[in-house]
């Protein structure tokens, strides 16, 4: 997953960006719009998907859970219901321990 800890300065992102950060299809993105309630895109004139800071951190949750950890949708919406405090800090966790392990296979790489 390319998506950082510390978004750019933007507000707003289209549907296509926030597949992008996450290498999924804008379909998925999408379909999970549908299916998790934490997800709440605002939507322009045209009717086009503008997702906020709030929504790019519930889809990493979202992200985590079914490519990552391997939930079912109804296992990962059962998770965020149950607990969604421990899995938030489960993601962030990880994403740290990713950044570290980048960070360390890098200077690696320079030795």
């Amino acid at each position: 997953m390319a998506l950082n800890n510390k978004p750019t300065e933007k507000i707003l992102y289209k549907i296509s960006e926030v597949a992008k950060m996450f290498e999924v299809n804008i379909s998925a993105v999408r379909f999970w719009e549908k299916e998790f309630d934490i997800l709440k895109p605002k939507k322009n004139n045209k009717g086009n998907r503008l997702f906020t800071i709030k929504d790019i951190k519930n889809i990493k949750i979202i992200h985590h859970l079914l490519k990552e950890r391997g939930f079912t949708v109804e296992g990962a919406k059962k998770k965020i219901k149950d607990n969604k405090t421990d899995t938030i800090n489960n993601v962030e966790i990880v994403s740290s321990l990713k950044d570290i392990r980048g960070f360390l296979v890098n200077l690696r790489q320079q030795l």
